[in-house]
């Protein structure tokens, strides 16, 4: 008999992703089993893209590793909705999967970091960025296929984190 899932409640309030917030988020691959390669990247990246317009969002940064994903978020309006987008894109994408990949599928849930004011969004979209470095995939993270921007120019937020509050 498998022991039950226990399912973990967000620590925060649903308000805490609406408007004009950034939160970065990491949502893996069930039993850690590679799934994100040259073929099912670029489909994702549509699929993501696809929910982010519908709630008023973009990528800043994204990260597909092997057996799973880093993206920032952010909410491009008073009204945008990140954790929605967010969730829209792991149902689109979990449908997908049982479609074309049935024996990969989304972990229960993603983990999320809303970013406070007086954090460094800089160094959180260059740890996402940086994550093929750390584990030894690449170089240098221009180097890795699978990370980009959606809405951004990825190589300009890295530089500055700034270019987020000027829309």
């Amino acid at each position: 008999m498998q022991p039950s899932i226990r399912e973990k409640p967000h620590r925060l309030a649903r308000d805490a992703y609406i408007g004009r917030v950034n939160v970065a988020y990491t949502a893996c691959v069930a039993d850690r089993k590679t799934l994100f390669d040259r073929d099912v990247v670029p489909v994702f990246v549509g699929m993501l893209g696809d929910a982010l317009g519908k709630f008023g969002c973009s990528a800043p940064v994204y990260c597909f590793m092997p057996e799973h994903l880093h993206v920032l978020l952010h909410g491009e309006a008073e009204r945008s909705d990140t954790r929605a987008a967010m969730a829209a894109f792991k149902q689109k994408s979990g449908f997908w999967l049982s479609r074309h990949s049935p024996d990969h599928a989304w972990q229960k849930d993603f983990w999320d970091h809303v970013i406070r004011c007086d954090e460094d969004l800089g160094a959180q979209m260059r740890y996402i960025a940086e994550n093929p470095v750390r584990k030894g995939l690449v170089r240098c993270w221009q180097d890795y296929p699978h990370a980009g921007a959606i809405g951004y120019d990825l190589g300009e937020v890295l530089v500055d984190a700034a270019v987020l509050n000027g829309r």
